[in-house]
């Protein structure tokens, strides 16, 4: 694989500090300085690679859409069987834990929606991902005869990626919730849908 210029690589840093800087500060406090504080570089030295500060959340939004989207759709892909990709696309979808930034970010994003069309379009392009990824396992599943749902697919799609949020949300907000709490219970919900799957390793 080839590595990355000079250019992509500080490019790379920079995103790197505005999702830590993000973490320390919260995106609505979020500034330039911040952002150029933690990449130990100046303002000006931003601006060199970036237009604004919004240029650079847009670039840190993606990579957190590319994580949860395509990421996630090559990791299930690798899967066989519907339960194997199911049990995938779960663990997938969940934060790391609390210190996770850029799963933090990206909740923040879905708070702050309508407040800009760019960021709006994002949030939207990302939750039709995680139900186009989920109806599609389910989808595989009734056809192998691997799974039999207890009620109709794209509702079941939809709590999925709504469990899936709303836990990502309290483990990135250091509440009670753990990874492996919101593992569980999205898989007992999947299980009782008609979506059995493996056990959680």
């Amino acid at each position: 694989m080839a590595r990355p210029s000079r250019q992509q690589q500080r490019r790379i840093e920079v995103i790197d500090a505005a999702l830590e800087a993000a973490a320390e500060h919260g995106l609505r406090n979020l500034s330039l300085t911040d952002v150029a504080n933690q990449a130990g570089v100046t303002r000006g030295a931003l601006l060199y690679y970036y237009e604004d500060l919004d240029a650079i959340l847009v670039e840190a939004h993606a990579a957190g859409m590319r994580r949860v989207g395509e990421d996630r759709a090559a990791l299930v892909a690798q899967r066989s069987g519907a339960a194997e990709k199911l049990a995938a696309a779960i663990d997938a979808g969940l934060p790391e834990g609390p210190d996770d930034a850029l799963m933090r970010l990206l909740y923040e994003f879905d708070v702050l929606a309508g407040k800009s069309p760019l960021h709006d379009e994002l949030v939207q392009r990302l939750y039709r991902e995680q139900l186009d990824l989920y109806r599609g396992i389910l989808r595989e599943g009734v056809e192998a005869g691997d799974f039999s749902l207890t009620g109709p697919l794209e509702d079941i799609a939809m709590n999925l990626v709504a469990l899936e949020d709303a836990y990502g949300l309290h483990i990135v907000a250091g509440g009670s919730i753990t990874v492996a709490d919101a593992g569980r219970a999205i898989r007992l919900y999947a299980a009782q849908a008609g979506a059995p799957l493996p056990d959680a390793p």
